[in-house]
């Protein structure tokens, strides 16, 4: 959820409990503005035709591969 080089920022992975807390102390505005940030990045702009269940079946692909 941290940027630690700037800011509390969303992120996919689980915070810690100083992240959430960062988070938590922010205004509605500021996170909502902070996800607006996130959304503007080149990386959210791409469009792909890769479905959720394109993705699954790869991943599951890849742990059987893993297993042997």
């Amino acid at each position: 959820m941290t940027d630690p080089t700037t800011r509390a920022m969303p992120s996919a992975l689980p915070p810690s409990e100083a992240e959430l807390a960062e988070w938590q102390s922010l205004s509605r505005e500021e996170q909502l503005a902070r996800y607006r940030e996130i959304l503007q990045h080149p990386d959210c702009q791409r469009i792909t035709g890769t479905t959720i269940d394109d993705i699954r079946a790869k991943a599951q692909q890849h742990a059987a591969a893993r297993r042997g």
